[in-house]
């Protein structure tokens, strides 16, 4: 079962900048890739729309500064805007339940930003987290996760505070669905009569000072 821990972080000033960087390549990406969608009659798959808008961009003037954040997150905003897509293109054929769900929108700097690394662009070292072209970031603990992480998500929300998002693999929980009510009988003599025969009695104020 798959759950998500999230920590606040306080990025440095230089650290601050190269993460603006890295969270407009991967806005650039996933907009160029959506545009490329758009004007596709079929939807291309995610391997191809990389080499597009990251392998054969990067050799472009008007994108080579691409080559200047890792291309873990570039590679993972392509891959999210393919699931975006799949998720839209179910909802639309009554595949995926709940509320329908909107197609894939280009993305603005003014909204919250993110940038999401698998294993390949992120590791845990002692009390840090070492990012790919950013450095090592200080999280603040506030529990301790309870696996490896496969995945990681760098957001700056519209408070520009930091945080990280981590996935991991947690033990469902298991509840015991034979016995999911219970009826209470309220009584004076008694306080409370359980329908499984137990009971609960009243306090003896009596014996306070």
């Amino acid at each position: 079962m798959k759950a998500r821990y999230q920590y606040r972080f306080y990025p440095t000033d230089q650290q601050k900048s190269d993460l603006a960087r890295l969270f407009g390549c991967v806005r650039v990406v996933w907009n160029d890739a959506l545009a490329i969608c758009k004007k596709s009659q079929k939807t291309p798959k995610s391997g191809e729309l990389q080499k597009l808008v990251i392998t054969q961009a990067k050799k472009t003037e008007e994108r080579k500064w691409l080559s200047e954040v890792s291309v873990v997150p570039l590679q993972q905003s392509v891959a999210d805007l393919g699931t975006a897509y799949k998720n839209f293109f179910d909802s639309c054929n009554g595949r995926r339940k709940g509320r329908k769900v909107r197609p894939p929108r280009f993305k603005k700097r003014t909204n919250k930003q993110s940038a999401r690394l698998t294993q390949r662009g992120f590791s845990i070292q002692g009390d840090g987290v070492y990012l790919a072209k950013i450095g090592v970031v200080k999280p603040i603990w506030s529990r301790e996760l309870p696996s490896d992480p496969s995945s990681v998500t760098i957001i700056k929300d519209c408070a520009h505070n930091y945080f990280l998002s981590f996935v991991v693999d947690i033990e469902p929980i298991h509840i015991d669905v034979k016995n999911q009510s219970i009826g209470i009988d309220l009584g004076i003599k008694t306080f409370a009569v359980m329908s499984d025969g137990s009971e609960v009695h009243s306090p003896d104020y009596s014996r306070l000072d």
